[in-house]
């Protein structure tokens, strides 16, 4: 007879569950969520950012675009390529590898056998990088 009625108040509880999400309008979670994480410094991806992210995230940390293009300040530009999905303590570090001379982006694209656009990801991670 417990096990019945606990299955009965379960269900219960869930029809009640289910009604109120119908009934009360739904709320955004977003503001709660960047106030949340914004003391990580945890941005938001720009709409933009957001469709190239698909390319963005491709990075196989190879290297290739380094010999096509060098090194810059204290980040590796294999590190670059994938610093904005990594710590964002450390996200400065790769900030400053885009900061002074620009490295021929395009070369370094080009060399990427999976053909991640490093301006973008350069771009984003400035962006990011400033919070």
């Amino acid at each position: 007879m417990g096990r019945t009625d606990s299955l009965a108040k379960l269900a219960l509880a869930y029809g009640m569950h289910l009604t109120r999400r119908r009934l009360t309008p739904a709320r955004s979670q977003l503001k709660p969520l960047l106030e949340m994480y914004a003391a990580d410094g945890l941005l938001p991806l720009t709409p933009e950012e957001q469709e190239k992210h698909p390319q963005l995230i491709g990075c196989i940390n190879c290297g290739l675009c380094a010999f096509a293009a060098g090194r810059l300040a204290r980040t590796r530009l294999p590190d670059l390529a994938s610093s904005y999905a990594r710590l964002y303590s450390r996200l400065g570090d790769a900030a400053d590898d885009v900061d002074g001379e620009e490295p021929d982006w395009e070369a370094a694209s080009a060399a990427c056998p999976v053909g991640v656009p490093l301006e973008g990801v350069a771009t984003m991670v400035r962006r990011l990088a400033v919070g």
